[in-house]
């Protein structure tokens, strides 16, 4: 379609900072073309440990950090490593569409738990223990959180932690948007006390740093289970793209200047987008991580699918219908900052068009 404005995809519209991109073509002009260890470079490896101790206080050795292909293979890896055929895995959700999808192909069976926006879309600790069986063996929790935007209290971090030791369950903590936070302090969570020896950090480049296309993520975590995910890694992906973990090194040298004035910039965005949608009517709360909102569109007396649809063909405004990502999304639509702020303000023009009509 023509003149499409898309709050869709979530996917940072800068381009890779110059830094990184030079270091990636440095790497090429080198020669640099052959496969790395399988596990990554470990000059890489060795950065990112120094990063997460700096930012978190989490430190990991060389081997205990694997460099992956985007946290999408992470999280494949990850499930793959621990679950035998049956085990459950406690998903909390609204979630990220490849979640429970991940979970089933890695034969495993996903018990989801609803969030509600009454609860700012915060898991509570007792809905995960409430839906815990003999045959659960990992919660899968992702925040700051894709579609909502939400993010968790460290409170409410470490009751789930209490939970996790209680009923001696491996936490996989997707952590991609971690510096992607406004007026909130990321709490990483095998920083929790004990927390470190179960749980399997996940976390890249794609969002903070602008790389989505490098597709370059890692996971951090006790050696024996980084060692079984290695196994798969090697015998799937053999390594991630060596220019991709060249830049990726870069990034953790140069990149903390450039991540804040991204920040700075979908902050804007961000107060723009929920304030418009407040003042339509589509009641939003405030996200405080990642770039995405998540409001609802009862007003509309349309559901979540119709809504989209609608709104796309009368107004060329692409939304997602928040069902995409689990059952706690219906009524929801998920609209993403990660483009202008121009673009952002046309988008609201045409949605109060189209809100006239059907509101």
């Amino acid at each position: 379609m023509k003149d499409v404005i898309s709050l869709g995809i979530g996917e940072p519209d800068f381009v890779t900072p110059e830094p990184i991109l030079k270091a990636g073509i440095a790497s090429l002009q080198r020669g640099e073309t052959q496969y790395t260890s399988n596990s990554g470079i470990l000059e890489l490896r060795q950065s990112l440990s120094k990063h997460l101790q700096k930012l978190y206080g989490v430190s990991y050795d060389a081997e205990e950090l694997l460099i992956t292909v985007g946290v999408s293979e992470a999280l494949y890896l990850a499930l793959t490593a621990i679950l035998n055929p049956g085990d459950e895995v406690i998903v909390p959700e609204p979630c990220f569409v490849a979640y429970t999808p991940e979970v089933i192909f890695a034969g495993g069976k996903p018990i989801t738990v609803p969030t509600t926006v009454a609860d700012q879309f915060q898991v509570a600790a007792a809905a995960i223990e409430a839906a815990i069986t003999s045959r659960t063996k990992a919660i899968l929790i992702g925040y700051p959180n894709n579609p909502t935007g939400a993010v968790m209290s460290r409170d409410r971090l470490i009751e789930i932690s209490q939970i996790a030791e209680k009923h001696d369950l491996i936490v996989i903590s997707d952590e991609i948007y971690d510096r992607l936070v406004y007026g909130f302090d990321h709490v990483c969570f095998a920083s929790l006390p004990n927390m470190r020896a179960r749980t399997i950090t996940l976390g890249g480049f794609s969002k903070d740093y602008a790389m989505t296309g490098w597709r370059i993520g890692y996971a951090g975590g006790p050696a024996e289970i980084i060692g079984a995910m290695r196994k798969i890694h090697q015998y799937t992906i053999m390594s991630a793209p060596t220019t991709a973990q060249r830049a990726a090194m870069e990034a953790l040298v140069s990149g903390d200047d450039h991540v804040k004035k991204m920040v700075n910039e979908y902050d804007r965005r961000r107060k723009l987008i929920v304030s418009g949608f407040n003042q339509l009517g589509l009641d939003c709360f405030e996200p405080k991580g990642a770039f995405y909102t998540f409001p609802s569109i009862a007003r509309s007396g349309m559901n979540e699918n119709e809504f989209c649809e609608k709104l796309l063909q009368e107004e060329q405004v692409a939304v997602i219908p928040g069902s995409a990502f689990g059952e706690s999304g219906k009524g929801f639509v998920r609209a993403c900052y990660a483009t202008s702020y121009e673009k952002i303000e046309q988008a609201l023009s045409r949605i109060e068009k189209f809100m006239r009509r059907h509101g």
